[in-house]
């Protein structure tokens, strides 16, 4: 057995040296072939081109698919790489998109605080609202306006619709507004187009309550509440709110302030209504008046 093996490996050694001397000859001629610049030799080689390469279609369908399968890796990481780039190009118009939401938001909030409708003798200091209190048993928010600018405690602080709350407690630079929801807030009212008063007190909900009605049965929901000026603390006629009733009966004011987006207020200078001392005199005619009767005379006097 060992000496068989060993006769055809003796065999076998001399014959591959053999083929590879052919075909490295083959090469060689082939590369001399292609060389020759003949033009008997450019038609040889376009014969031997036109008997071999249709007949070679099978073995180049592999190499075919291959440069395709890399075209459309290539292709698909082109598309991956741009389809990245819209991606972070989107997130930039989103926050571009936001950015432009808010300032349009805070130029409709700004327009309607400059078209709000007010007493013209009433003048007014506008502030930006800096932060809340946050907390649920005080409804304040502070200004970025207070003594410096001439605040006064128990102003009345109005958005672009209607009326916010009172300024309690100023410093230097800053005031603090108590919301008409705050349960430390009470404001008389008039509600239209009964004409009833009422005081409009907070209880620490979107929704302050109607208390001291006179007559609760001419008040429907949807009527109109004003501030009604009693006690010279508010001016007259600032827009509160709609009437509402909750789930129980109770009347309730739907405030018109739109108490999520505070971010400008209005400070109203009001010093109070003039107070009448003096209680004038009667006005009487300049003469003096005859108040003497004649007696009447009888008909039979001559």
């Amino acid at each position: 057995m060992a000496n068989d093996r060993s006769q055809r490996e003796d065999y076998a050694a001399p014959l591959r040296r053999l083929l590879l001397g052919v075909i490295l000859l083959c090469l060689l001629g082939i590369f001399l072939v292609w060389r020759i610049d003949s033009p008997r030799v450019e038609r040889f080689r376009s014969q031997i081109t036109d008997q071999v390469v249709p007949s070679m279609n099978w073995a180049m369908v592999p190499v075919t698919g291959a440069i395709n399968l890399l075209r459309d890796f290539q292709s698909y990481q082109r598309l991956s790489d741009q389809n990245r780039e819209l991606r972070s190009e989107l997130r930039q118009m989103r926050a571009w998109k936001e950015a432009a939401l808010q300032l349009e938001q805070e130029n409709a909030r700004l327009l309607d605080l400059n078209n709000v409708r007010l007493d013209p003798r009433l003048t007014y200091i506008t502030g930006v609202v800096m932060a809340d209190s946050g907390s649920p048993f005080r409804q304040s928010v502070l200004l970025n306006v207070g003594a410096r600018d001439g605040i006064v405690d128990g102003w009345a602080a109005v958005d672009g619709i209607g009326l916010v709350g009172r300024i309690s407690g100023t410093g230097r630079n800053t005031a603090r507004v108590i919301l008409l929801t705050d349960a430390a807030s009470s404001v008389p009212a008039t509600i239209q187009p009964s004409g009833q008063t009422a005081l409009i007190a907070g209880d620490n909900t979107i929704a302050p309550i109607i208390d001291f009605l006179e007559n609760p049965d001419l008040v429907r929901p949807g009527d109109r509440v004003i501030s009604s000026g009693d006690g010279g603390v508010f001016p007259a006629g600032l827009l509160i709110g709609q009437v509402a009733a909750d789930p129980s009966g109770r009347m309730r004011v739907r405030l018109s302030a739109d108490y999520e987006r505070l971010e400008f207020l209005r400070v109203l200078r009001h010093h109070g209504t003039e107070s009448v001392s003096d209680p004038g005199t009667i006005v009487t005619p300049a003469g003096p008046i005859n108040l003497t009767l004649e007696p009447p005379t009888e008909a039979g006097d001559g």
